[in-house]
């Protein structure tokens, strides 16, 4: 088992609506990132901003920005992760919508899993043009049990509850200007409840709605201490060292994961 894991957050403007262009952009920033990394974090729907125009942009689930994702992972021997607006028929009820806010995690060698957004947005009426997902992943990486988010989920902590002993949980966002001290401050309440790392990735700019947002991408320890040095609301990549040792270590002096509450949803 590895002790240490290293995770790139790339924090980025969008073009919107764009796919081609932001695959591009984001190829040019991986490939000047310096040093080795394990796992590089883009934002959520980072091929075309928060974008509920989805007949015209999503792609099947073997398009062009998953074979993009795995080309990237393969070339440069890391795992990436990040969602995108997909079409799927294979998947969901008679009835539903077949388009996802779906996550891929692509490791190094082309292999992939995939989350779908479970909480979509309803102020936006993301529930209106997106099904939701019903199913959590846990992903096994290099010795590490990784949890991968979206955006909204942040605001649900059943969801990210950490009944697996799950090491990192990782949030994916386009999440506005207006309500980053949610953001700050529920990032940080996650790592501390959960005993976790929890990473969460965001962009900046504007879109076409005309919403702004500021990024304040961040990196936080299992006892909420924001560990990533970057500046918050700027365009940065960085890449930070994870220690297995500070999780174990705390968890077994504190022990509070052994009070956890159970409950079964339903």
């Amino acid at each position: 088992m590895d002790n240490s894991l290293k995770i790139t957050i790339i924090q980025s403007e969008l073009h919107w609506e764009n796919a081609t262009a932001n695959r591009k952009m984001f190829s040019e920033k991986i490939q000047n990132i310096e040093g080795e990394t394990d796992l590089i974090v883009l934002p959520e729907m980072f091929t075309t901003g928060f974008s509920m125009n989805a007949e015209k942009l999503a792609e099947p689930n073997n398009g062009e920005t998953l074979n993009w994702m795995i080309s990237e992972a393969k070339k440069h021997n890391v795992a990436i992760t990040g969602s995108v607006i997909i079409f799927d028929p294979s998947v969901g009820e008679a009835g539903e919508n077949n388009f996802y806010n779906r996550l891929f995690f692509v490791f190094p060698n082309g292999d992939y899993k995939k989350y779908d957004k479970k909480h979509t947005f309803t102020l936006a009426k993301e529930n209106e043009t997106y099904t939701a997902g019903n199913e959590r992943l846990i992903v096994d990486y290099k010795g590490w049990k990784i949890c991968p988010l979206v955006c909204y989920d942040l605001r649900f902590p059943v969801w990210a509850r950490n009944t697996e002993d799950y090491d990192v949980l990782i949030y994916v966002a386009n999440w506005p200007k207006t309500r980053i001290v949610a953001w700050d401050t529920l990032l940080r309440a996650r790592a501390i409840e959960n005993m976790a790392y929890c990473i969460g990735v965001n962009r900046v700019g504007f879109d076409d709605n005309g919403h702004e947002y500021i990024g304040h991408s961040a990196v936080y320890d299992v006892l909420g201490e924001r560990i990533s040095l970057a500046s918050f609301e700027k365009e940065f990549f960085e890449t930070v060292l994870l220690s297995k040792e500070h999780i174990e270590n705390n968890r077994k002096h504190l022990q509070f994961l052994n009070d956890r509450d159970h409950f079964t949803l339903k």
